[in-house]
């Protein structure tokens, strides 16, 4: 967690690197983090997390030096996930024998995956970053409400086609080795609310601080006395994993806001649900009504989430205010 600390946090690293520089006697002035930069170390990091915390509770499955190495390091899996768990990847590399030879079934399977993933990628991703999703420069060179919201939508299509299809690719290639790699996306943009969002939105993650931040500290809440409110335990543990998975991407200002942003989601709809499951239930006999709530909850989950991209997207605080005034007409 030392190490992860000091790899995402830009300042820290670059001195750090301008230090290294100096005692090698090179030009300390070009010191970046780039110097020390760990490729995949963010996925690298949390595989190691799981299983040294598996292993101290004792549900870590036997595994080999070479079975633990190939399970942490698995090439197409490192850069960008999906993040899988070690019990789930040991049966498959088990199992690796029965599949010796070439499998038609499986070469297909896995080229077209690789295929679909290339397309989203390279044709629609990287289209899409070319001056149509909001970035540093493209938020500067806006100056209109309706410009503004193209380019925040272009950025949220944009991440999805890339994140997914990059996760389409890593599959792919897995199962052409044999590893069937865990399912990372599921249409979240479709989701009618931001729990479900989080259930199909990069689903390996959601699941690791689901497993490794939310459940332990929401039990250890929960065991103290006096024993706090049932509310402030799911709000800090809600809080607690959004901010972890903010500050995963990078220990930013806008990172921790844009983890806030969605704790906070995620406590209002716990607390919206849990006082109108009845009211929901009632509305199986009325499939009108459902649909029609279904859209509203849609329409509102896709704007909320969309709206915290800006945060995502843009690297300093004061420009993403500033895009959000001009979201709302405020140039």
């Amino acid at each position: 967690v030392g190490l992860f600390i000091i790899i995402k946090t830009e300042p820290l690293i670059t001195e750090i690197a301008a230090w290294w520089r100096e005692q090698t006697g090179r030009n300390t002035s070009l010191a970046s983090p780039a110097d020390l930069a760990w490729l995949g170390y963010s996925y690298v990091a949390f595989r190691l997390i799981h299983t040294l915390r598996d292993r101290q509770t004792g549900k870590l499955p036997a595994l080999s030096l070479q079975q633990y190495v190939t399970y942490v390091m698995f090439f197409p899996a490192i850069t960008a996930g999906p993040i899988d768990r070690a019990e789930r990847f040991l049966k498959d590399l088990q199992a690796l024998p029965e599949k010796a030879g070439l499998d038609p079934v499986r070469i297909n399977e896995g080229l077209t995956r690789i295929g679909i993933g290339i397309f989203k990628k390279f044709v629609i991703a990287d289209t899409l970053a070319q001056g149509a999703s909001l970035d540093a420069a493209t938020a500067s060179q806006a100056d209109s409400t309706i410009g503004l919201w193209l380019l925040l939508y272009g950025y949220a299509l944009r991440l999805f086609f890339d994140f997914s299809g990059y996760s389409d690719i890593a599959i792919g290639i897995g199962i052409l080795f044999g590893i069937k790699l865990p399912e990372n996306f599921d249409r979240p943009y479709l989701k009618t609310n931001i729990t479900t969002f989080w259930q199909s939105w990069h689903i390996t993650l959601s699941n690791w601080v689901r497993f490794y931040v939310f459940t332990p500290l929401s039990r250890f809440l929960l065991t103290r006395k006096p024993k706090p409110s049932p509310i402030l335990v799911v709000l800090s543990s809600q809080m607690a994993t959004m901010i972890v998975i903010g500050l995963w991407h990078g220990v930013t200002l806008n990172f921790l806001i844009w983890g806030l942003w969605h704790g906070a989601g995620l406590f209002i709809h716990k607390q919206w649900s849990d006082r109108t499951r009845k009211w929901y239930r009632s509305l199986k006999d009325k499939p009108g009504q459902k649909r029609a709530w279904s859209v509203v909850g849609w329409f509102i989950t896709f704007q909320f989430v969309v709206l915290g991209w800006v945060w995502f997207a843009l690297p300093e605080f004061e420009q993403s205010i500033t895009v959000f005034r001009g979201l709302f007409g405020q140039f």
